[in-house]
């Protein structure tokens, strides 16, 4: 695979914005689905795929040498076909059929219909646990890739972070030191009951973290180039697992959406759409606009 040529920050917060217009345009025709963690999780998205961090090859959603993204915190499946639009494996009028029935674009990812999902989830609590077992097979399969070691994205919600599955596996994650395994976490501060740190606060997540064994960057999770450089880090670190700590804004990109719990799992009606599309616009007019 040819090294990709990095994009600027410029076209990476175009891409963004067009995954946000995306994902409201999906909510709105299904009448349900979860715009906060989508939106929150936007910009990660689009610095793993769109950066030329993740190693993957648009034309073949199962090269075998590939990097695996796994969507832990499934939900946020709208940001996910967003950026499957945009890499070429999901077509614009695909988009609309979200949670439809027969629609490849399952309210959760479904790997049994969709080339480029890894794996069903949205279960929460299972998807770090399936990162690992995903990383031990690449190290034990290098050889038949040709010497190349895929890298293992994991995306969980810190509301997410409460189930204990997570952290046995960061344990063995740690033990296994498995250098081919990122964590990152979007630290939105809201799950469904309202903010984490009220319902069962993390405390200082990079700490324990830390503890468990795993390097730490903590960043801007809406800041592109503290995105790609976070990322890139965690994929040259080679002494064992990383994981980046993203802070991040629940509803990202739409005002009356932002920080608010009520926005969790409820999809836009018309009139709401339109006037995310209509900040979005703006917004875009406004990047457009940079030098």
């Amino acid at each position: 695979m040819p090294t990709p040529t990095r994009p600027t920050t410029k076209e990476l917060k175009l891409r963004a914005n067009e995954m946000r217009h995306d994902i409201i345009t999906m909510l709105e025709a299904a009448g349900s689905g979860h715009p906060g963690g989508s939106l929150s999780a936007t910009d990660i998205l689009c610095a793993l795929w769109f950066s030329g961090v993740m190693v993957y090859d648009p034309n073949d959603p199962r090269w075998p040498a590939r990097d695996r993204l796994i969507l832990s915190k499934g939900h946020a499946a709208p940001a996910l076909y967003a950026a499957f639009k945009q890499v070429g494996w999901v077509a614009e009028e695909e988009l609309p059929t979200l949670r439809h029935l027969g629609s490849r674009l399952r309210g959760h990812p479904d790997s049994l219909v969709l080339p480029g999902v890894e794996v069903c989830s949205g279960s929460l609590g299972q998807g770090l646990a399936i990162s690992l077992g995903i990383a031990i097979g690449a190290k034990l399969d290098r050889k038949r890739n040709g010497g190349e070691l895929p890298h293992v994205w994991c995306i969980v919600g810190d509301g997410e972070m409460q189930e204990g599955s997570n952290w046995e596996s960061l344990m063995f994650g740690a033990h296994r030191k498995l250098e081919n395994v990122t964590l990152v976490v979007d630290l939105n501060d809201l799950q469904i009951d309202g903010h984490v740190s009220e319902v069962n606060s993390l405390g200082d997540i990079d700490a324990k973290l830390e503890a468990f064994g795993w390097r730490v960057r903590h960043i801007d999770g809406h800041d592109l180039d503290a995105l790609v450089d976070a990322l890139s880090w965690a994929r040259a670190y080679a002494d064992g697992p990383t994981a980046v700590v993203c802070d991040t804004v629940k509803g990202k990109g739409v005002s009356f959406m932002e920080d608010a719990v009520n926005w969790h799992g409820v999809a836009p009606k018309h009139d709401e759409a339109e006037r995310a599309q209509a900040e979005l616009d703006a917004e875009r007019a406004s990047i457009e606009s940079e030098g």
